[in-house]
């Protein structure tokens, strides 16, 4: 087995535990890391395939994907700081209830 189908199975390793985090936590801010989580294994996977092909595309759109994740870290963690400040709970179970 080569360096590259082992980081690409690494990565693949890595997407399917964010996956599963998403979809089985109840925490606001476990989910928050667990799609962080996929998004650095995507970004493993676009680098390990730029490397592998000799090209920077997949360098670049690794750079614009960190630039975005940065955003979302400042908005998400904004909504989920407000939203236990006025019900004490980062519990998503508790957050259907904000239906209005």
């Amino acid at each position: 087995m080569d360096a590259t189908s082992f980081v690409t199975f690494l990565s693949a390793a890595l997407f399917v535990i964010g996956a599963l985090g998403v979809l089985l936590r109840r925490s606001a801010l476990l989910i928050f890391m667990s799609v962080e989580l996929m998004l650095n294994a995507a970004n493993l996977a676009f680098v390990t395939f730029a490397h592998r092909w000799g090209q920077l595309d997949g360098q670049v759109t690794v750079f614009f994907i960190m630039t975005i994740a940065a955003a979302e870290v400042a908005v998400g963690l904004a909504l989920i700081v407000t939203i236990f400040r006025t019900k004490r709970s980062t519990s998503v179970d508790e957050l259907a209830q904000l239906r209005g």
